[in-house]
């Protein structure tokens, strides 16, 4: 039977190097407890430079308090620290470090030289450690005020530890992540890390510098524009928290979590996969956030000395805790949900789109992939069926109806949309023939169109096919209010002129993609989606309407039809409810409102014969609105804005100089037809059923209708886009299949 073991005490020097290698298991845990002793020295400027990632030279650098030359002998010995006195101490720790290991611990596997200057020292000292001890006396050296420790050959007496750390570049990064994360929790700290012998650093922080900066400075712009803010706070548990966490835009493949607990650089699987949890709802799956979370709890509460590394600690109220941090996070994610941030690039800048260009996706698409029969390639698939499901299919329907402002009629009674005007008897619709050319004015029923019908004339026809055709249409045959019968010739020279400036600049491109589009739906009254060929377009309904009604205005200059008020809108009330809004900018200095809206009854009246000769504008000699002109056929504007459009006609336009004045006011005669957001967001715009009386308007057919049925299939026959809509952010290309198709391969 063999004899027992006999039981030894340790030498010193083993003992020593044994607790050296749980302490500091590698570079990074030599920089963290520098770190934490230059911080506990009120530093605001720390620079560390290493060589071979730490393993050959580590030298930190502070601006701290310094060291007292009566410590010097005592400093690299275990348990020598100027932040405990007794066991008691320990329960109220606010320092970083407490145990007296580090320098220690690092002297007994590594050759350490510190240089120290107080502030009221004459000069600074130098001083030699080996194995916890004082080499030589300290010698006066010249330095700045603080402290500089040099640790020179990293476990050279632990061959086992130096070969398993034989990559230094690892070890490199992994010190920057640690002076990283500190950085970023004392921004009244200046840091800097590089390697010996190069000028530039790798990271570097100023003084001056917010949290936010450097995270930005850190981890880059992308992790910063998605970051929100978060703070709470529990008197319940004593402990307070702040942070940055990503919002659900942002994501990443592996957690980046800094979490600081009384300033104290810790982990905690716990806390992290509590949050994680909540992110798993709105990220992607595998993906993970950014996290920078900062804990303040009572010091009597935290039990610091549970590792020895210190990255590990334990709180009283765990759990409670992790749940007012979930909660907290929850809320801050589901309030940042609402409004998710992409970026787009507008069409053009790029070379112009030519009708060479559009041919070569076609034949792409209708090519056969040689090996797979009949099959084309999936790329190059493409909805090319209006009648296909669109988005508003999975959408849920929104019934919500509000009376819109009333109108005061004639007999000074409300004149609202819920009333007189929501019934399509109210409205008679007139086509003009001569209008103005004779005492006698023609009128006649406007009939619906029928684009199947081969009787009719083609609505798809080019702009300038549609100029050049002026013969009178038979009788018999539908008509629209951008095609009439008996069309008059007007060839003013300014008219020509406007003409001529909307061709010039027409977007050749743009034009081909509005005349083949296909309608995808709306996402509001302002903004629709529209597909062409393999791309996805964002196109802004606003401006691309009010062009389109400007166009109209021009092109059929006094060939419009008629929509005659059932009773009459009187101008000067019109007026009054106008300088009343606070669009109209009215002060006490412009005079009293009665007295403008007397003046813009009066003048808009002079203008009578001009407004109902050119535009279909009818004014009685009793200054009543009577008619507006019928632009497209199924489409009346939204008479909410009809108050400011009386308005705007007295005061911004031109009426002195011809061409100017029917530019402007075709203008503000197109910006009151045009789709306004805010007019049509919850109440649908009125749309009118030719051939069936007594309809009420916008019972199943809403604005969503008219932009897809009307407005955008007026876009193929009636708009020349101008260039600027390309730059300007009218129309934005999303997506295109075949590029989406490349991020999907390399997935």
């Amino acid at each position: 039977m063999p004899d027992p073991g006999v039981i030894r005490r340790l030498e010193e020097t083993v003992v020593n190097r044994i607790a050296a290698g749980e302490v500091i298991q590698r570079p990074a845990n030599a920089i963290k407890e520098m770190l934490e002793n230059s911080l506990d020295a009120k530093s605001t400027n720390i620079q560390v430079i290493l060589k071979d990632g730490g393993l050959k030279l580590i030298q930190i650098q502070d601006n701290g308090t310094g060291i007292r030359k009566e410590d010097l002998e005592i400093l690299c010995e275990r348990f020598t620290t100027s932040k405990l006195q007794k066991f008691e101490d320990l329960a109220g720790i606010c320092t970083y470090g407490f145990r007296g290991e580090a320098l220690a611990s690092i002297s007994h596997v590594a050759h350490v030289t510190v240089t120290t200057k107080t502030a009221d020292g004459k000069c600074a000292l130098r001083c030699n450690y080996c194995d916890g001890k004082l080499k030589a006396p300290p010698k006066p050296c010249a330095g700045n005020q603080g402290t500089q420790i040099t640790v020179e050959d990293l476990f050279y007496n632990i061959a086992t530890r130096r070969k398993a750390l034989k990559n230094p570049s690892d070890e490199y990064s992994k010190i920057v992540e640690v002076v990283s994360r500190y950085a970023i929790h004392n921004s009244g700290v200046s840091f800097t890390v590089k390697k010996q012998g190069e000028t530039a650093p790798d990271v570097r922080t100023l003084p001056n510098a917010s949290t936010l900066d450097n995270i930005r400075t850190i981890f880059g712009n992308a992790v910063t524009r998605e970051l929100i803010e978060v703070s709470s706070e529990e008197p319940k548990f004593a402990f307070k928290m702040k942070g940055y966490i990503s919002n659900a835009n942002y994501s990443v493949k592996k957690c980046i979590f800094l979490l600081f607990i009384n300033h104290r650089l810790v982990e905690s699987s716990m806390l992290r996969k509590a949050i994680e949890s909540v992110y798993a709802a709105y990220l992607p799956k595998n993906t993970h956030p950014f996290l920078y979370l900062s804990l303040e709890i009572l010091p009597q509460n935290v039990d610091v000395n549970v590792h020895p590394t210190k990255h590990e600690v334990h709180f009283l109220h765990e759990d409670g805790i992790i749940e007012c941090v979930q909660q907290t996070v929850e809320s801050k994610l589901l309030g940042a949900n609402s409004s998710r941030t992409y970026f787009t690039q507008t069409l053009l800048p790029r070379p112009a789109i030519t009708s060479s260009d559009l041919v070569k996706p076609l034949a792409a698409a209708s090519s056969v992939v040689e090996g797979f029969g009949d099959k084309p390639c999936a790329r190059q698939l493409v909805r090319t069926d209006a009648k296909e499901q669109k988005m508003d299919a999975f959408l849920q329907p929104v019934n919500k109806s509000q009376v819109l402002p009333a109108i005061p009629s004639a007999a000074g009674q409300p004149w609202s949309q819920d009333s007189e005007m929501l019934d399509a008897s109210d409205f008679e619709v007139l086509s003009v023939k001569d209008i103005g050319s004779s005492a006698n004015t023609a009128e006649k029923d406007l009939r619906p169109c029928n684009e199947e019908s081969s009787s009719g004339p083609s609505r798809k026809r080019s702009r300038a096919n549609l100029l050049d055709d002026i013969e009178e249409a038979d009788s018999g045959h539908d008509v629209t209010a951008a095609h009439l019968p008996k069309r008059r010739i007007i060839n003013l020279t300014s008219l020509l002129s406007l003409r001529e400036e909307i061709r010039r600049q027409n977007h050749t491109g743009l034009q081909d993609m509005l005349q083949n589009h296909v309608f995808i739906g709306c996402v509001n009254p302002q903004w629709a989606l529209v597909q062409y060929q393999t791309k996805l377009y964002l196109t802004n309904s606003t401006k691309l309407s009010q062009e389109l009604f400007y166009q109209i205005l021009i092109f059929d200059f006094g060939n419009f039809g008629v929509l005659r008020l059932s009773n009459p809108a009187p101008l000067y009330e019109l007026a009054m409810m106008a300088l009343d809004s606070p669009e109209s900018g009215w002060t006490e200095d412009d005079g009293p409102k009665e007295g403008l809206a007397e003046y813009i009854v009066d003048f808009l009246r002079t203008k009578s014969e001009m407004l109902k000769d050119y535009f279909s504008l009818g004014i009685d000699e009793d200054g009543n609105l009577t008619g507006l002109p019928l632009l497209l056929e199924n489409y009346i504007p939204a008479l909410e804005g009809l108050p400011m459009f009386i308005l705007r006609l007295a005061t911004e336009v031109n009426w002195d100089e011809e061409k100017e004045c029917f530019e402007s006011l075709s203008k503000e005669c197109s910006m009151f037809y045009s789709i306004r957001k805010e007019y049509t967001l919850h109440d649908p715009p009125i749309l009118l059923e030719l051939g069936q009386q007594h309809e009420k308007l916008g019972s199943d057919k809403s604005w969503k209708w008219t932009a897809e049925h009307v407005i955008s299939k007026a876009y193929r026959t009636l708009l020349l886009p101008p260039k600027d809509f390309a730059e300007n952010g009218t129309i934005l290309q999303l997506a295109n299949l075949p590029d989406l198709y490349k991020v999907f391969e390399r997935c």
